[in-house]
C-alpha cells in the first residue's frame, strides 16, 4: 500500500506506523503501536496529516476510525469504524449479516464454551469435511476444516474449553464445508458507490499442493482464470451490491476497502469471509495491476464521491510468492541477516513484512518475512519472474512454498 501510494503525485509526505525496513525506503516509519490510538491521533495533529488509510484489522476492529473522528476531526480516513468492521471482527456477526440480506453463504451455527455438548451433538448431524471457525480475530489462522466427526470435537474443545485462540474462540462457528476452488474479490466503497479492483486467489496452507495448516497467506496471483465476466457479473449482483445496500440499510457508516473471501461451487459465487481491508498477500498481486493515482481513489472514498470513478487494470499477471520464517505458522526465530536485497537485479517486486533494519543490515522480524512479485505477460512469465527473484534472497532457515500459481495455469491448460 505504501508502495502504491508514494507513487501518487497528490502525496507530498508518506508516514507509516510502525512501518518495517521496506516501508522506510519510501516514506517515514512511526514507531508508534497500530492500536495506540492516542499517539496515532497526536502525530495525525502535529504532523497536518490530511489522509489516513487504516491497513490492518486491530486498529478497524478497536475502532481507530471512530477515534480520530473525534479527536482528530477534518482528517480523511479510508476504513470503517468500529461498527462496520465486524463484517470481519465477528464471524458471527457478519454470517447473520449475510443472512439478513440474502448473500449466498454456507450454512453455519454458532455456539459458545457453555454450549460444549450442543455443539459436540450437532458435530454428529453433519457430514465431514467440518469447517471450524474462531468468531474472532485470530490472524488468519482461526479456521480449521477437520476431516473427521473426532478431528472437529477435539477442536471444539481445544477451541472453546481451552481457549486456542483466546478470546477469538469464546465463539465458534460450525459450518457446511463447501467444495470449490477459493478466490478474493475486492471493492472500495464510500458506502453509495463502489469500484471493483482485480480479484485474486491466495494460498492459505503451509505445504505445497495445499497441505499442512492455514497461515496468513503463502502466495497470491492475479488475475483468476475462471473469474471471467459471466461469474464476475453474478458476484457483483448477488454479493457486492447486497452486501453494501445492507450495511446502508442498517445504518452502518463504511468508507474503505471490503474483501470478499468467496469460493467458485460450480459457477456460483458464495462468501466464505468478509475481510474490511485490503487482504494479504493478495495485495501484493493486486496494486501492481492498477493503473490509477491510488491517492485519487482513497480521497474520492474518504470524501464519499466515489461515483463515477473507475479502475483502470494492468492486463499483464501478477504472481506473489511469500518467504517465511523456518518453522512458521508455529514456533519460528527471528533476527536472521537477509541476503541478496542489495544485490537484487530482477523485474520482479518486492514487498517486505516481517523485516527490521539493525546496523545498515536486513533482518527477519516475523513469521511472513519477504512477498516477491513477479510480473508478465501470462501466469508462465508472471511465475518464471517470482522464482528468479526468490532464487536471488535467503536467510538462515527461510521457506517458500513451490507451486503458487500451478493450478491455475493447470486450469488454463486443460483440454477443453
Amino acid at each position: 500500500m505504501a508502495w502504491k501510494i508514494k507513487q501518487s503525485p497528490l502525496c507530498k509526505n508518506l508516514f507509516i506506523a510502525p512501518g518495517n525496513a521496506g516501508t522506510a525506503s519510501v516514506g517515514n516509519n512511526v514507531p508508534v503501536g497500530v492500536d495506540d490510538f492516542e499517539k496515532i491521533a497526536s502525530f495525525c495533529l502535529a504532523n497536518k496529516i490530511d489522509l489516513v488509510v487504516i491497513g490492518p484489522e486491530v486498529p478497524l476492529v478497536k475502532g481507530l476510525r471512530d477515534y480520530l473522528e473525534k479527536n482528530a476531526p477534518n482528517i480523511l480516513i479510508v476504513g470503517p469504524g468500529k461498527e462496520g468492521a465486524q463484517l470481519e471482527g465477528s464471524k458471527d456477526f457478519s454470517k447473520q449479516f449475510m443472512q439478513r440480506h440474502g448473500v449466498p453463504t454456507a450454512k453455519a451455527r454458532t455456539f459458545t464454551s457453555t454450549e460444549i455438548k450442543e455443539s459436540l451433538q450437532y458435530v454428529e448431524k453433519i457430514s465431514p469435511p467440518i469447517v471450524l471457525k474462531a468468531d474472532g480475530l485470530a490472524a488468519g489462522k482461526g479456521v480449521v476444516i477437520a476431516q473427521t466427526s473426532k478431528e472437529a470435537k477435539d477442536t471444539l474443545r481445544e477451541m472453546l474449553e481451552e481457549k486456542k485462540f483466546g478470546e477469538a474462540s469464546a465463539k465458534v462457528l460450525i459450518e457446511e464445508f463447501l467444495d470449490g476452488i477459493e478466490l478474493s474479490v475486492f471493492v472500495l466503497t464510500d458506502g453509495k458507490d463502489y469500484v471493483l479492483l482485480p480479484e485474486a486467489k491466495d494460498y492459505k496452507r503451509i505445504g505445497n499442493n495445499d497441505t499442512g495448516p492455514n497461515t496468513g497467506g503463502m502466495g497470491a496471483v492475479s488475475p483468476v482464470a475462471f473469474a471471467d465476466d459471466v461469474f464476475m457479473r453474478k458476484v457483483e449482483e448477488r454479493i457486492i451490491k447486497p452486501t453494501i445496500n445492507g450495511l446502508s440499510k442498517e445504518g452502518i457508516s463504511y468508507k474503505g476497502f471490503i474483501f470478499f473471501g468467496l469460493i467458485n461451487v460450480k459457477g456460483e459465487p458464495y462468501v466464505i469471509e468478509y475481510n474490511a481491508r485490503m487482504g494479504d498477500p493478495e495485495t501484493q498481486a493486486v496494486m501492481p495491476r492498477i493503473k490509477n493515482d491510488l491517492v485519487e481513489l482513497l480521497v474520492a472514498c474518504a470524501k464519499g464521491k466515489l461515483a463515477g470513478k473507475s479502475i483502470a487494470i494492468n492486463r499483464d499477471c501478477a504472481i506473489t510468492v511469500c518467504m517465511v520464517s523456518g518453522g512458521y505458522p508455529g514456533e519460528f526465530e527471528k533476527g536472521k541477516i537477509i541476503s541478496g536485497l542489495n544485490s537484487f537485479a530482477d523485474d520482479a517486486l518486492v514487498f517486505q513484512a516481517g523485516t527490521k533494519n539493525i546496523e545498515n543490515s536486513t533482518h527477519t522480524d516475523g513469521g511472513r518475512v519477504l512477498a516477491v512479485t513477479g510480473i508478465g505477460q501470462n501466469l508462465e512469465q508472471a511465475r518464471k519472474s517470482a522464482y528468479q527473484g526468490v532464487s536471488q534472497l535467503g536467510w538462515d532457515g527461510v521457506y517458500f512454498r513451490k507451486d503458487i500459481g500451478m493450478d491455475l495455469m493447470n486450469l488454463l491448460n486443460r483440454p477443453k
